[in-house]
């Protein structure tokens, strides 16, 4: 095929031998099979943001940190500078993401760097030598998929012990190989201990792989492991092993309104505090 314009620097300076395919072209990215020292990967191609339709991209950054406050305070101003800071950091995390859930035994494609908007990885195969199919291609009988459903929700209780929750989990995002499930796109994820919509975004993930999975096995549809999952980590108690039932039962005492006063006002007070720091740091880069 016509090497893509993106791919021809890589092409050029032996990051890649050649472009044999498109795999397939998503919201965000457009995916190309590879070859590299002979062996078959993935080109991810990140799309221009203006070209890309990811919404609410600002809800995913929340809680991630960037390499210095000159660069925080451009991609809050919106400058040219700024965006690109913001473009490098989107396309960045994917990458970061991936080492990070690979070092802590998720099942993730193993990355092999992210050069110029185009990060390569490793192909995952169906076993034959071809690609494998994504979650939404292939069909269960209810047993297998109540243990495809048992795998993917202890891959994203190991996600969340490491810290990242995917954001935007469903069956289109995720490839089965021979050993099952394995994850995949990534740039979305979110800081589970810095972002106020980590629970939401993990609810919704999981609530998606129930309803994709049952269609096939109905009773998969009235499990709560979001609430159940989300309460471990709270407490502290989630590994990657913990024991999971998909029951969880509401608290239903009152709140204590002067405790929860008291967390508002040291809230407010830490978020003063937060904003004096940022200007006087500001201030000091002025001179």
């Amino acid at each position: 095929m016509k090497t893509p314009k993106r791919l021809e620097p890589l092409l050029e300076d032996g990051l890649i031998d050649e472009v044999i395919a498109q795999l397939k072209s998503g919201k965000e990215a457009t995916v190309y099979l590879v070859r590299c020292a002979g062996e078959l990967r993935c080109a991810k191609v990140y799309k221009d943001a203006h070209h890309r339709s990811f919404k609410q991209a600002s809800t995913y950054r929340e809680g991630r940190k960037v390499k210095s406050s000159r660069a925080a305070r451009a991609m809050e101003k919106g400058s040219r500078f700024g965006k690109q800071e913001l473009e490098e950091a989107w396309q960045n995390s994917e990458v970061n993401a991936l080492y990070r859930l690979a070092d802590a035994g998720v099942r993730v494609p193993t990355p092999h760097g992210c050069f110029d908007g185009v990060l390569i990885m490793d192909m995952v195969s169906d076993g034959h030598g071809r690609p494998a199919p994504r979650l939404s291609e292939v069909a269960f009988t209810p047993e297998e998929a109540v243990a495809c459903h048992d795998q993917l929700i202890r891959e994203v209780v190991r996600m969340l012990c490491a810290g990242l929750v995917h954001g935007d989990l469903s069956e289109y995002n995720i490839l089965i190989d021979p050993k099952g499930p394995v994850i995949i796109d990534l740039p979305q994820a979110v800081d589970a201990a810095g972002n106020n919509n980590a629970f939401t975004m993990l609810e919704r993930d999981v609530q998606n792989l129930a309803e994709y999975f049952g269609q096939f096995a109905p009773e998969l549809l009235d499990t709560r492991y979001a609430k159940e999952i989300w309460a471990l980590y709270e407490s502290g108690e989630l590994v990657p092993d913990s024991h999971l039932t998909g029951e969880f039962e509401e608290d239903e005492e009152p709140a204590d309104l002067d405790d929860l006063l008291r967390e508002i006002m040291d809230a407010k007070d830490e978020e003063e505090r937060r904003k004096a720091a940022a200007a006087a740091e500001e201030e000091g880069d002025d001179y």
